[in-house]
């Protein structure tokens, strides 16, 4: 698929939350509302949304599946005319659109449209979700504020980022070598990182804790309720944030991560970061990602809705 020379269709303002297929439904409820903290929204048979301390309604919708998997991923849009606006440049370049411009039929409502990215990625464009109260996000319990990012196993790293730049208006932040590009849609660091695969999955979803502080708690409370991360903690070298990543019931990837980089626009230059001990490590504390760390984050290939697409 190719783009032309023209402004990308949208503004994304934020990431919103994240959609997963999970194959033990019952336990990953579970696990993120008593043991990762965030607290259920709504639950249905099948079904279940979470919301951390940040505006958003929810950061998190699991949904039982045969295979674990990604379901889709939300973006926050400024106003409806911006969605609709979108939908038209969507249709003139030929990207496909499961759900056109309108309201959305879901739990936290809003009005925008679902479309298909070349590696058939669900991502939704949204504005006007029903609103939530925030919760105080430097209280004392160590509970996720947001979901800080999203990394995804791509066949073809080059072609993701042409797309998510040039149509969805992202910039890349960085370059680990040729291995992974971070991209960002505000001043975070990345929002998505692409990691060069063997096939198409979600590598792991990041959620960031308020502080340090927050952010080894959290690590305390996972240890006693006997989970031990698969890598960290540590700090980052790309987007200096700080790093424990641990498997849930199903065997997906989540992290805990603080202290994202904060870009300014019109000063940050991409770099390339070499992949070495102490670039992906910056403490020196985590050591290098296990066998069993790579093989949980490397996912199951995951067509998405490439079927729907072309059928």
């Amino acid at each position: 698929m190719q783009f032309p020379d023209a402004e990308p269709v949208v503004k994304l303002r934020s990431l919103r939350s994240v959609s997963l297929r999970t194959e033990r439904f019952a336990e990953a409820a579970e696990f993120y509302h008593e043991v990762w903290g965030l607290t259920p929204v709504e639950t249905e048979q099948d079904t279940a949304w979470l919301r951390g301390t940040g505006s958003e309604h929810h950061i998190v919708e699991l949904q039982q599946a045969e295979q674990n998997g990604l379901g889709k991923i939300a973006f926050a849009v400024g106003t409806p005319a911006e969605i609709d606006a979108a939908g038209r440049r969507l249709s003139e370049l030929g990207v496909p659109m499961l759900a056109e411009p309108g309201p959305l039929d879901q739990i936290g409502g809003g009005y925008g449209l679902r479309l298909v990215d070349p590696e058939g990625r669900l991502i939704e464009l949204s504005c006007n979700v029903e609103a939530v109260v925030a919760q105080d996000p430097n209280g004392l319990p160590a509970v996720p504020r947001k979901v800080a990012h999203v990394v995804l196993n791509t066949v073809d790293i080059d072609a993701a980022c042409e797309f998510y730049t040039r149509v969805l208006g992202m910039r890349i932040s960085d370059w680990s070598e040729h291995q992974m590009a971070f991209l960002r849609c505000n001043s975070d660091h990345h929002v998505i990182a692409f990691n060069q695969a063997q096939w198409t999955s979600v590598n792991h979803v990041a959620y960031e804790m308020p502080s340090m502080d927050h952010f080894m708690r959290g690590i305390g409370r996972l240890k006693h309720n006997g989970i031990t991360p698969l890598w960290g903690p540590g700090r980052h070298g790309p987007g200096s944030n700080t790093f424990s990543y641990f498997a849930d019931p199903a065997g997906l990837v989540c992290e805990y991560t603080s202290d994202v980089a904060q870009v300014e626009e019109d000063a940050w230059l991409c770099r390339v970061w070499r992949r070495t001990a102490e670039l992906s490590d910056q403490w020196g504390t985590a050591g290098p990602p296990s066998k069993d760390a790579r093989s949980h984050m490397a996912g199951k290939p995951d067509p998405g809705y490439r079927e729907l697409v072309q059928s």
